[in-house]
């Protein structure tokens, strides 16, 4: 099955060494001078700065490179402190999620694959008109399916998602999805998603959802979901995901306003 045409090519590690945006270059540039011991543990790595002179790029080009590198476990990146070495090769465990602002949604959903599996129509009941913000009787699009990641060989979720009536026509989802979702509703509805919620606990997986997983019942997971909101503030999606505990991590940074705090 081929993936749609919307897609966004994932820039997964595997990947680097085929032609890629002047970023996923520098990345691969920096990964391979980390290996080969030019930057070892513990060493920082050039500046945004120095990196946008050594190698002629913009100081955006030169932030997502060291932010790949992030992702892929092999730096960390501290205000005032700059960027450190604190691997030399990419990480072998679960799939990490970095957010520092809605924009690192879309990169989930771009480094990863979402196979959506099965499709339906819902008439929405009580319980689920609750959680949709919904009036009982409307037909909202349930989607299920598992997400992957290049690094993971099990899958790192289940996910289901929830689309707004207004939607449920969405086409080129089924299969293989490199994009999000919301993404395509964008895109084709002309609809724009300006705020998401996000909602976190740890769960014990079902035995189903352990089945799908090929994980432990009743073994820790996080299930996450997310709702995403129109202008109006408008339900446009929810998804629901449940993730494994060691297929997963999520680091959020949280930047103080000092100004503001001092006073």
């Amino acid at each position: 099955m081929t993936e749609n045409s919307y897609n966004v090519p994932a820039p997964q590690i595997a990947s680097l060494g085929s032609p890629q945006p002047r970023y996923m270059q520098l990345a691969k540039t920096l990964l391979n001078e980390i290996e080969s011991g030019k930057y070892p543990v513990g060493s920082q790595l050039p500046t945004e700065q120095e990196l946008c002179e050594q190698f002629g790029v913009s100081r955006a080009t030169a932030r997502e490179a060291l932010r790949r590198l992030v992702q892929l476990g092999l730096v960390v990146r501290q205000p005032r402190v700059g960027t450190t070495v604190k691997a030399v090769s990419a990480q072998a465990g679960g799939y990490r999620q970095n957010i520092a602002d809605v924009s690192d949604l879309y990169q989930y959903a771009t480094d990863t694959t979402l196979v959506i599996e099965s499709s339906d129509t819902v008439e929405v009941d009580a319980l689920q008109a609750d959680k949709l913000e919904a009036g009982v009787g409307e037909t909202w699009l349930h989607l299920r399916g598992r997400r992957h990641a290049a690094a993971q060989p099990l899958p790192i979720c289940t996910t289901e998602l929830w689309l707004h009536p207004a939607f449920r026509a969405i086409r080129g989802i089924m299969g293989p999805l490199r994009g999000a979702v919301h993404a395509a509703i964008e895109e084709q509805f002309g609809e724009r998603v300006v705020a998401v919620e996000q909602e976190i606990r740890a769960v014990a997986l079902g035995r189903e959802q352990a089945a799908a997983l090929q994980a432990v019942p009743r073994s820790p997971a996080l299930w996450i979901c997310r709702r995403y909101r129109n202008r109006h503030g408008q339900l446009v999606e929810v998804s629901e995901s449940t993730h494994p505990a060691d297929r997963f991590s999520y680091n959020t940074m949280l930047r103080r306003d000092w100004e503001a705090g001092s006073r």
